[in-house]
């Protein structure tokens, strides 16, 4: 598995980004995927994951309604849709994925591998 995470950049309060995350690495297997962030000086913390299937969807409360999270049916490629952005969602996103489990992931130290991150910077 190679993650590799893109979509990031600069938008003002109110603005929506897409990022993806592709696995290059193109494993045959469906992983548990899920999207964490880490703004300077805080913990990694969760934003949203999905099960293996895409059945299952997990969110953190800060961001329940503003994000969703799918994916490519089978293929390790999700997308997070970031919409109605706040200043407090700035930070490095970074892609996960991890194998196999019936329930969505939510702590960083439960997935196996991470992409690099991409750069998310919401102004006021």
């Amino acid at each position: 598995v190679q993650l590799q995470a893109s979509g990031g950049g600069s938008v003002q309060t109110g603005g929506s980004l897409r990022l993806t995350c592709a696995d290059i690495g193109d494993a045959p297997t469906s992983y548990n995927m899920g999207w964490f962030r880490q703004a300077p000086g805080k913990e990694r913390e969760f934003v949203a994951g999905i099960s293996w299937s895409g059945v299952r969807t997990e969110y953190a409360d800060s961001v329940k309604g503003r994000f969703t999270i799918t994916r490519d049916g089978a293929a390790n490629t999700v997308w997070l849709q970031m919409n109605s952005l706040e200043p407090e969602d700035t930070a490095v996103y970074f892609c996960a994925a991890a194998t196999f489990s019936r329930a969505v992931l939510l702590k960083p130290v439960e997935y196996n591998w991470w992409g690099q991150g991409t750069q998310v910077t919401v102004s006021s």
